[in-house]
């Protein structure tokens, strides 16, 4: 298990941390790989829009795309996600034996 560092783990939660781009995630997980015009169907975003989300998304390691001619796909990459979930996980173990100790000082009076 690799934890991700403090500032990579700020980068997902930054990028996750946007409705659209929350949104963006979830329709990318359902699988498959997505054009930009398929991402901004029954949407009011804007191509520019979509774009500029999924590059936050991929800088976070969230997403990536793949160049088939001249068409750009974007697919979900879960690795930072999973590296995230771990990462929170060592986090609430620390802070259910942090609780633990609290508890045990205070009913030792």
């Amino acid at each position: 298990m690799t934890k991700l560092a403090a500032s990579e783990l700020a980068n997902v939660f930054f990028a996750l941390g946007d409705a659209t781009r929350l949104r963006l995630v979830a329709i990318l997980c359902a699988g498959g790989v997505y054009s930009i015009a398929q991402l901004t169907a029954n949407t009011d975003l804007t191509r520019q829009a979509i774009t500029k989300h999924l590059q936050v998304l991929a800088d976070a390691g969230l997403v990536k795309d793949l160049r088939i001619g001249r068409e750009r796909l974007w697919q979900f990459d879960p690795t930072q996600v999973e590296e995230a979930r771990k990462s929170l996980e060592v986090i609430g173990q620390q802070w259910e034996m942090a609780l633990a100790k609290l508890k045990a000082f205070a009913e030792r009076d």
